[in-house]
């Protein structure tokens, strides 16, 4: 069996098929256990996250009934009941976000080693797992931004991968994307800027630059960074490209005409 948590939750059988987990609470209880898949977790624990603030009078009952629902859909072996609490019985390696983790973990080493394909290409495959926000069906959203920070994280290293490559005419569209929806992250405006200047656009970087300059001054009251000053002062001292525009020289005057006699 393998879990899905990195979007709605879901579960896959051995043979490909999804199995109906129907009900949001009973999704909760199984994003719930899968995020700590081969770990116990206590009956407090799970009442908590089902629940939150609003546990049923009688929750520890509410949360076997759960639990009863839940082992009926994935199987009996699937939940074990042990001392303390209940545990999915599944490795690390059957639950998306920890797979992701790691491959996300080796991506960006293989980067920081200074192999970009390999980043690339595992950075490529951890971000497919994704089908939605993580840990779409738990309340408590800690777990889910820890997620999302290291997807952020991940996709930042591929687009630096794409760069070193040589792919940046396919990095600019998804890197003007992201620096529009997290505007403040300066990395990401520094990727924008260098896929500009390795398609040789310039202009385009120098925009960018001042459009990011802009950006943190007026929200944040802040300059940037070292990162992004540097990038500005190499665009600056690269010859401009473009043809020379200056006005030609006016052409001579005609010699004076002879008078005749």
């Amino acid at each position: 069996m393998r879990y899905r948590i990195l979007g709605p939750t879901q579960a896959i059988d051995d043979r490909g098929i999804t199995l109906p987990v129907g009900g949001r609470r009973l999704r909760t209880l199984l994003a719930v256990l899968a995020l700590r898949a081969g770990r116990t977790s206590t009956p407090d624990t799970l009442i908590d996250e089902i629940w939150a603030d609003d546990p049923p009078q009688d929750a520890p009952a509410a949360l076997q009934a759960l639990v009863g629902r839940l082992r009926r859909t994935l199987g009996r072996q699937a939940i074990a009941s042990a001392p303390g609490g209940y545990r999915l019985e599944a490795a690390e390696e059957d639950v998306d976000l920890h797979v992701f983790e790691r491959l996300a973990h080796t991506g960006t080493k293989a980067l920081t080693d200074g192999d970009p394909a390999t980043a690339h290409r595992t950075l490529t495959r951890a971000l497919a797992l994704w089908h939605g926000p993580a840990l779409a069906d738990l309340p408590d959203r800690t777990a889910a931004t820890r997620a999302e920070a290291l997807r952020l994280e991940a996709t930042r290293a591929r687009a630096a991968a794409a760069l070193d490559l040589g792919r940046a005419q396919d990095a600019v569209p998804e890197l003007r994307e992201l620096t529009t929806a997290h505007p403040y992250d300066e990395p990401l405006h520094a990727l924008l800027i260098r896929a500009l200047r390795d398609t040789g656009r310039g202009a385009d970087a120098l925009t960018a630059y001042e459009s990011a300059r802009r950006t943190l001054a007026d929200a944040l009251g802040t300059d940037p960074g070292p990162e992004l000053t540097a990038l500005h002062a190499s665009l600056l001292e690269q010859p401009d490209p473009r043809p020379d525009h200056r006005p030609p020289k006016p052409a001579a005057a005609p010699p004076p005409r002879e008078d005749w006699a």
